[in-house]
């Protein structure tokens, strides 16, 4: 039974050679417990012993080659696995006393050569039986079947619970159950460290960076490597990758858990791989976002603490937004608070993004600062800037062109999650700051607006100008006015200016008459809404924003409880959200004095009027030699609004007179906007244009 090395498998230098080394002492057990057999054996030449192995069978497999042993005389005491080797390094990072190593090598022999597989179905009077049973394993390790060695195979045994063995056929008796090394096992053990096929779909890849300098990083990295359970609360500073790279520059490779995998596969299998993965490779595991997993559902929560339960004593960094609660693990963990990065590590991170995304080194600042103000004001996680940068990257490619600003900004909207389109109406910003007439007080306050919301991470963060009391990194503005005054365009425009995408609550699928439904709408829609980089606008906001009142049945009450839970809310929101509302005065004091910008949306005077209808009336539409702007603007008194109506009417008037826009068809367009509205019409007001629109008429 011996064989030369040609066949062994490629590995670290003393790995296979100590391995093979050991497998030898199991040769020399299953030799001698052969031999034992042969000379007990009542009925050597029995016939019907065919369907198991001849004598002469047996001695003909003894005399073969085999696949991974040398041969030599006896071997004595089996020596101790090196510590540099891939036993030696298991059997420490297990815990394995020698018996257990001695147990695994002999369960694992026909994995290896396999000759085994039929010596062991000789043994075991059952030529099917090709893997060695546990009374077979106690006697080729001198352990009585009868006595303690039967213990190694119980559920809490090293070898069973860190799934480096299993015991099969349950339902047979416990010496006559089969052994088996799972093949992760015995790849790791020849030099194969590919991650586990039963991971498959658990893990995620994620490539490692440099590890970053600052502070939290700092902290992220001595919480991770002092080892056991770490929480990191990420206030939108990357903690899944500060984990990642913690822990890959401390030497242990990390195994990124998928949170919703792990939800849609509870029990402890996966837990019991994850964990053997971990030991072996010597790696910490990373879990999060905490988010998807739902921890606060029972499900998830379950998920959660067979993980915690089962990767006890490893190291394992869970990271979220959601405070973490006691009852998700039997231990408390090592919590860290991972504030937003400023702008410089915003800006190294959106560098690293695209230096991937275009295959080299790639200048974030260029001369102008074109990609530090494209993405100045987003709060993305590195996975989605890496995803968006691939996208920018693409999309830039398949067009034949360079990337630029424009292709980021679409890539980054493009991450946007989905769920906030079931409960808001989305807008791409299709106007600027061109298209709008207003004052110049309510401009600045949109010009606020944006700085705010650019600067926000700095001044709230950096600068820790945030008060106390739970409230987030929110930036609220109210736009008050009458209708038609430019608020929800205003929106438009401030979303436009940042970046991103206007989305509109609409009401209906706010309000509920069953007590208590609208607090939960509006959860769904503020937890939707940190998820995007959008700006949230709640239109005609007094309809649920409206003043609390004095408590005279359980009405009021309701509508006072609904009110308390929006301020609340409101303070703890970490996005960008506009109110607007015809009413003022209809708003709760409470909400006014939270909100950090207000804009008072008043009628526009002549001089605007006059520009708004020159621009809704826009530059391709042809107008009349007789069309008079000017004394539109000094003569209708109508809201920005209301003009546009006027307009897109006379411009219908004229595609159906085929020819330009004339005085006449804007003075009937305005004529129908009165009337619409329920305003006198005054021949003071049209002059000598309604006697002709009535003659017309």
């Amino acid at each position: 039974m011996s064989v030369g090395t040609q066949a062994a498998p490629t590995g670290p230098p003393t790995d296979p050679h100590h391995l093979w080394t050991r497998l030898r002492h199991v040769e020399e057990r299953v030799r001698t417990a052969v031999d034992e057999r042969r000379a007990t054996d009542p009925e050597p030449d029995d016939p019907y012993r065919g369907q198991y192995l001849t004598p002469a069978q047996v001695d003909r497999i003894l005399a073969a080659p085999g696949t991974a042993f040398h041969p030599g005389t006896a071997l004595g005491e089996p020596p101790p696995a090196p510590p540099g080797s891939a036993l030696g390094r298991l059997t420490a990072a297990f815990g394995l006393p020698p018996v257990d190593v001695e147990i695994l090598l002999v369960a694992m022999a026909p994995d290896l050569d396999p000759r085994f597989e039929r010596l062991y179905g000789y043994l075991n009077d059952d030529l099917t039986r090709g893997r060695p049973t546990i009374g077979l394993a106690l006697e080729l390790c001198g352990l009585p079947g009868a006595g303690a060695g039967r213990f190694r195979f119980s559920a809490r045994a090293p070898l069973i619970a860190h799934g480096l063995l299993e015991v099969t056929e349950a339902e047979r008796p416990l010496l006559s159950r089969g052994l088996r090394v799972p093949d992760r096992v015995t790849a790791h053990l020849l030099g194969d460290d590919a991650a586990d096929d039963a991971l498959h779909g658990l893990l995620r890849s994620v490539r490692p960076g440099p590890e970053e300098a600052s502070e939290p990083a700092q902290r992220v990295r001595a919480a991770v490597l002092g080892g056991g359970l770490v929480y990191l609360l990420d206030e939108g500073g990357g903690a899944g990758r500060l984990a990642v790279d913690a822990l890959a520059a401390g030497g242990a490779p990390p195994l990124v858990v998928e949170p919703a995998a792990l939800a849609t596969e509870p029990g402890a299998a996966p837990v019991r791989a994850l964990a053997r993965e971990a030991r072996l490779t010597g790696g910490g595991v990373v879990l999060g976002p905490l988010d998807r997993l739902d921890p606060r559902r029972p499900e998830g929560a379950r998920a959660l603490r067979e993980l915690c339960a089962g990767l006890a004593g490893l190291p394992l960094v869970v990271h979220g937004t959601l405070a973490w609660d006691p009852s998700w693990a039997a231990q408390s963990p090592v919590s860290v608070v991972v504030p937003p990065p400023d702008a410089r590590q915003r800006a190294e991170r959106w560098a690293r993004a695209l230096s991937h995304a275009v295959g080299g080194p790639h200048r974030l600042a260029d001369a102008d600062g074109e990609f530090t103000e494209a993405v100045a004001t987003y709060r993305l996680d590195e996975e989605q800037m890496e995803r968006a940068a691939g996208l920018a990257a693409r999309t830039a490619a398949a067009s034949g062109r360079p990337m630029d600003a424009g292709d980021l900004r679409a890539a980054v909207r493009a991450q946007n999650a989905a769920g906030l389109d079931r409960l808001a109406r989305r807008i791409e910003p299709a106007v600027g700051w061109d298209d709008l007439v207003l004052p110049a007080p309510v401009a600045r306050r949109l010009r606020e607006l944006v700085l705010r919301a650019r600067h926000r991470d700095q001044v709230l963060g950096h600068w820790r100008m945030r008060p106390g009391g739970g409230r987030g990194r929110g930036v609220t503005a109210l736009f008050a006015g009458g209708s038609g005054t430019g608020k929800t365009m205003s929106a438009e425009v401030v979303a436009a200016a940042l970046g991103m995408e206007l989305y509109v609550v609409d009401l209906a699928t706010v309000v509920d008459k069953y007590i208590g439904e609208t607090e939960k709408n509006l959860e769904r829609i503020f937890t939707e809404a940190s998820r995007v980089n959008g700006v949230l606008l709640f239109d005609e906001a007094d309809a649920i924003f409206g003043r609390r009142s004095e408590v005279k049945d359980a009405h009021d009450r309701h509508a006072n409880v609904e009110s308390a839970y929006l301020l609340q809310r409101m303070e703890s929101f970490d996005g960008i959200a506009v109110l607007t509302t015809n009413l003022r005065a209809n708003l709760d004091e409470a909400f006014i004095r939270r909100l950090d910008v207000i804009a008072e949306f008043t009628m526009p005077d002549e001089e605007q009027r006059l520009a708004l209808w020159d621009r809704c009336l826009g530059p391709r539409i042809p107008r009349g030699g007789d069309l008079d702007l000017a004394w539109c603007a000094g003569r209708f008194e109508l809201s920005g609004g209301s003009i546009r109506a006027c307009a897109v009417t006379a411009a219908y008037l004229a595609a159906e007179a085929g020819g330009p826009v004339t005085m006449r068809q804007v003075v009937s367009a305005v004529l129908q906007e009165y009337r619409k509205l329920g305003r006198l019409v005054l021949e003071g007001e049209f002059g000598p244009w309604l006697e002709a629109e009535r003659g017309g008429a």
